[in-house]
């Protein structure tokens, strides 16, 4: 593989890296201050019911629990790597580069992929297995090359600045419950703020006997409830229509990237373009990101199913499923055997090639 900004000096390349953290220090940023804006100005300062206060702290401390842990499990996942399997050894890599046409080289890849017999029912539309030439491998199904992490990355969706991390299969369910939480805590905040921000804008002869408490407020005080009601209103209208569109994207079963251009599949003998192949059904879809544990859907810990590789289908072309084999598993075992055994139990203990071939393109759910 070409090596990462090869064209870079050191102190380029480190300056690089230092600024993709920039996005993810501004969000920091704005929670901190967020924090002592509601937590210290508002509730502390302002509020003087104790049961107001003590309900507004111990929500609005849960709801931020959640934010910064699926935040954290978002950056800090690993995106994986794909399983050796699919990278050319050097006699293929230097029996590929040396063909002189387009037909040998595919020729090439096809002879390798029937030799490591590797689940591959995604292909090009011109019906060409998918072959990366930055990380010289075959890219499993679902699986892209982001440009800025520099390697194939599997189940892409996309590559996030605000997380400075790829979204991708290993940390989809953290990306979901961040954008959940993020918003929830932006329209607490709003909620909550709401009736100071309107009695901050009301003359003082509106209110009862004796004065609000917040006419012991200084000018600073009012200003930070004020801007918190404002920033916290622009981030919920931002995430909400996010936040939507991963549910969707959830419930249908597809990446940002799918949904924009649909992955290839065989299907009677021909080679067509299907948003959809992927999708089980909305309840199906939702488990196989969040698992089967119901108790840990909404927390950020690892639950999704599957090993980023092999994925069921709606349909599968029989030629193709017989030219092929059985899949296999290519991450470690002692990583998906977990897995792996949760498909086979999620649909009673079939194999997961009887689960997922079926006789016509119809939604089994």
């Amino acid at each position: 593989m070409a090596p990462r900004f090869c064209g870079l000096s050191a102190p380029c390349r480190f300056c690089f890296r230092a600024a993709k953290w920039l996005p993810v220090l501004f969000i920091v940023t704005v929670v901190v201050w967020s924090y002592y804006a509601y937590v210290l100005q508002l509730n502390l300062f302002t509020i003087t019911n104790i049961v107001e206060k003590c309900f507004y702290l111990i929500v609005y401390h849960i709801l931020l629990t959640m934010f910064l842990w699926a935040y954290w499990q978002t950056i800090f996942t690993d995106i994986g790597t794909v399983p050796k399997q699919f990278r050319l050894p050097p006699s293929e890599l230097d029996r590929y580069e040396g063909s002189e046409t387009e037909e040998a080289r595919r020729d090439v890849l096809e002879r390798f992929t029937q030799k490591q017999n590797l689940p591959i029912y995604n292909r090009t539309i011109m019906g060409e297995i998918r072959y990366c030439e930055r990380c010289v491998q075959i890219k499993p199904d679902r699986c892209h090359h982001c440009s800025v992490c520099g390697v194939c990355v599997l189940k892409l969706d996309h590559h996030c600045p605000w997380v400075n991390n790829c979204v991708s299969f290993t940390n989809y369910k953290f990306f979901i419950l961040f954008l959940g939480y993020a918003l929830i805590y932006c329209l607490f905040i709003a909620a909550t703020t709401l009736q100071y921000f309107i009695m901050f804008w009301r003359p003082p002869s509106h209110y009862p006997v004796p004065s609000p408490p917040q006419n012991q407020l200084g000018t600073e005080g009012k200003f930070h409830i004020l801007f918190v009601f404002f920033v916290s209103i622009m981030f919920a209208i931002s995430l909400v229509s996010l936040f939507g569109y991963h549910v969707f994207l959830v419930l249908k079963n597809r990446s940002t990237l799918e949904s924009f251009r649909g992955p290839i599949f065989r299907l009677n003998h021909s080679w067509v373009q299907d948003k959809d192949g992927f999708s089980l059904g909305a309840y199906n879809n939702f488990v196989e990101v969040f698992g089967e544990d119901r108790a840990k859907w909404f927390l950020p810990v690892a639950t999704s199913l599957g090993d980023g590789v092999t994925y069921p289908q709606r349909c599968i072309d029989e030629d193709m499923d017989g030219l092929l084999g059985p899949t296999e598993r290519w991450a470690d075992e002692d990583e998906s055997e977990m897995a792996f055994t949760a498909y086979t139990n999620n649909h009673n203990g079939q194999s997961l090639e009887e689960v997922v071939v079926q006789p016509n393109h119809t939604n089994p759910v």
